[in-house]
């Protein structure tokens, strides 16, 4: 029994680390305090005893843009490893964003600056939506990335916003709102 000793309840101490500093950063959550609204899922690959993979639509408020709204769809594994948080979900991340009524910023904002963070593995993988602002077309872009601390990943999309008027209100010049 020498490949016990060091072990905790059967775990290597290093192991034991990783999965305690991988369920706080889980336990932490998106950076912001909102939440994105689950808006609907579909079933890609059947598993008969534990939940389905799903494609799943969320939908999230800018959190410093009034007015704009972005819809994001990404995979997420079933299985016993995707019910208990423990598999790595892959980067294939799709994103639409649109003007949904009039836009007011509520403060400056940063080209490339964060609207939404989001583990996708346990410890190495996060989800991105980042905004920035087209000052010659009048446009904001937002674009949704997956990064991965030991590795990059190449997955993204891209989103436009052109800003529009709204009913009889013009709509504001985003160059007039950057940092």
């Amino acid at each position: 029994m020498m490949w016990l000793k060091g072990t905790i309840g059967g775990c290597s101490r290093l192991v034991a680390a990783w999965m305690a500093a991988g369920l706080a950063v889980a336990a932490a959550g998106p950076a912001f305090a909102q939440e994105p609204d689950r808006i609907f899922d579909k079933s890609t690959v059947w598993r008969p005893l534990t939940p389905n993979d799903k494609l799943v639509v969320y939908g999230i408020d800018d959190p410093a843009v009034a007015g704009i709204a972005c819809w994001y769809t990404q995979p997420e594994k079933g299985g016993i490893k995707g019910t208990l948080g423990l598999a790595e979900d892959v980067s294939d991340i799709s994103l639409a964003c649109r003007q949904v009524g009039p836009v007011q910023f509520k403060d400056k904002v940063k080209q490339g600056e964060v609207v939404f963070s989001e583990r996708r593995s346990l410890i190495f993988k996060s989800m991105q939506i980042v905004r920035g602002c087209d000052t010659k077309r009048n446009t904001l872009i937002y674009m949704v990335y997956s990064d991965k601390v030991v590795q990059g990943s190449p997955k993204n999309s891209t989103s436009s916003v052109p800003l529009a008027p709204w009913g009889t209100e013009q709509p504001p010049k985003c160059a007039d709102f950057l940092k």
